[in-house]
């Protein structure tokens, strides 16, 4: 059984943003938040805890530690980021396509067995040479076991041969609605399925996995998050295509039954005409710690594929007039998003290009004009990496939320200007332009295509530099930092709001639940580059304590 804390205190609380470093002492019963006492309070309770009785709930005077609400990331993809890396799987960017052929050679050794070899995270625009890699290299070190190895932006599969026949996939299979199969000039198939192909393909390889193994990886990562002050996760779809989005519920479920369900998960499975791929999640999954609060859809790719749909040509073209393109028809999405807000529920649409985020808009305009807010959930969307400025305060209008990952913008910090242009790099994740003009934003990191680590969500919304080696000097167009409160806000509170319960998650107020960190650092008042040395030194879920350092 997890320690329950009764009274917790602090010279420094981040209440809300509007108080976000106060002295005081949390009053906790039955996992919420049952009082806000002065910081003096601390001592009776302090004294009652010092009696004999051996069953006494945890009373913890946190001095000078910073205290704050739990980090509720707000876009992941929990199956793949507990996966990579695993001893199930490998996270590997490479160097190179050989280099990568390599790596996968030497994970091999730790996987005897005949079934898939599995990786994730290569990159082909930072590889030199920067190509795109073919099933020939995998041909020669696997030619009779199945490999499959997943780009780290999570858009493109690679696999060889072997992998081609286990999947059925031949030079006369056709791709799916959204996705592609690259072929060389004689037409046949180079192993490189891309969108939404590859996200149907890789959810059959990775449902291999038996449900034991993957609770084992789960309860692992679920403790990596709880470390990094992270209590709340979304688990976002990662295809177009329902039952292959790569959410699994019943392991969630058996976590739960074993009281090893350390964090709390809002599930987002893919939106299609048959609602009941949510509705029946929604019977199933009502506890505090388990949710399924709407949909997920995407509308385009990223642009670095040149697959983020654009309104102007991308910089340096692939085709004529090339502006990439949505994954769904504007007049499919207008008809799926309008049916679920009938119904009720909850819509999350992945946009990156301006011309997707643009039509997003104006689809949940029409829904929130027609039905108003979901009954669960909320009108959100992801990403949102370029917009046109003039679009910005449309957000707000019409109670969309900005669900964004700040990490994103250092993936590769010459990707924009070389595929967009400076002049569309230079408007990129306006956080600053959000927050002034009042948008409800939500953090997260989007997992695994960049690690769940939680300062440097912080990091480099603040910052706008790599977390890693801190460039560029002065910021990645620094006028669009945004201040520390601002930013917590939005990895606690707007997260909440994404999910819909903004009521109970992301403050610590009264009636809210006990879901918080203690740091060592101020993260209110350091300075930057002092965000990544913070560490947690406990964490609460629902008032239990799960993390100690």
């Amino acid at each position: 059984m997890k320690p329950q804390l009764q009274v917790i205190s602090s010279n420094h609380v981040f209440l809300s943003a509007e108080k976000p470093d106060v002295p005081a002492t949390l009053v906790i019963k039955d996992g919420r938040i049952a009082a806000i006492l002065p910081r003096e309070a601390i001592a009776q309770f302090a004294q009652q805890a010092s009696q004999p009785e051996s069953d006494t709930p945890v009373v913890y005077d946190a001095l000078d530690n910073f205290i704050c609400p739990g980090f509720h990331d707000s876009h992941q993809h929990v199956f793949h980021a507990a996966l990579f890396p695993s001893k199930l799987a490998c996270e590997y960017a490479g160097t190179s396509e050989q280099d990568c052929v390599e790596h996968m050679v030497a994970f091999a050794q730790t996987r005897p067995q005949t079934g898939w070899l599995v990786s994730h995270g290569w990159r082909e625009a930072l590889w030199t040479p920067r190509i795109v890699p073919t099933k020939a290299s995998l041909d020669k070190a696997f030619p009779d076991r199945p490999v499959a190895m997943y780009s780290g932006d999570a858009h493109t599969l690679w696999v060889n041969s072997c992998g081609l026949r286990e999947l059925g996939i031949t030079n006369d299979t056709q791709p799916p609605a959204g996705g592609s199969f690259d072929r060389d000039e004689s037409g046949e198939l180079t192993g490189v399925i891309r969108e939404a192909a590859g996200m149907k393909y890789v959810a059959r390889i990775l449902s291999s996995f038996a449900t034991n193994e993957l609770k084992e990886i789960y309860t692992s990562y679920f403790a990596k998050l709880n470390a990094m002050g992270v209590t709340s996760v979304c688990d976002m779809a990662l295809s177009l295509i329902a039952g292959a989005d790569g959410i699994n519920p019943e392991v969630y479920e058996a976590l739960g039954a074993d009281d090893k369900l350390n964090v709390r998960v809002h599930m987002f499975p893919t939106l299609t005409d048959d609602l009941s791929n949510l509705e029946t999640l929604q019977a199933r999954c009502q506890t505090p710690l388990l949710r399924a609060p709407g949909f997920k859809q995407f509308f385009d790719g990223v642009s670095s594929q040149h697959t983020a749909w654009c309104s102007e040509p991308y910089r340096n073209p692939r085709c004529p007039h090339d502006v990439g393109r949505p994954t769904i028809a504007p007049e499919r999405m207008h008809e799926l998003v309008l049916k679920a807000a009938k119904a009720g529920h909850g819509v999350r649409i992945h946009t990156i290009g301006d011309e997707a985020v643009a039509q997003a808009l104006s689809i949940f305009e029409e829904a929130h004009k027609r039905y108003g807010a979901p009954k669960q959930g909320c009108f959100t969307m992801e990403h949102i990496e370029d917009i046109d400025p003039a679009n910005i305060a449309r957000f707000a209008a019409a109670g969309v939320v900005a669900s964004m990952q700040p990490p994103h913008i250092t993936i590769d910090i010459t990707q924009a200007a070389r595929d967009l242009g400076e002049k569309r790099a230079a408007r990129m994740w306006p956080f600053d332009q959000m927050e002034q003009q009042g948008v409800t934003m939500a953090f997260g990191t989007d997992a695994p295509v960049v690690p769940p680590t939680s300062m440097d969500v912080l990091y480099t919304a603040c910052a706008r530099k790599t977390p890693t080696t801190h460039e560029p000097d002065g910021g990645w167009y620094p006028e669009h930092a945004l201040g520390r409160v601002a930013a917590i806000k939005a990895y606690s509170y707007g997260s909440a709001c994404a999910v819909g319960r903004s009521h109970e998650l992301g403050t610590l107020q009264e009636g809210q639940y006990a879901d918080l960190v203690v740091w060592d650092t101020n993260l209110v008042s350091c300075k930057d580059d002092q965000l990544q040395q913070a560490h947690a030194k406990m964490t609460a879920v629902q008032g239990r304590i799960v993390f100690e350092a």
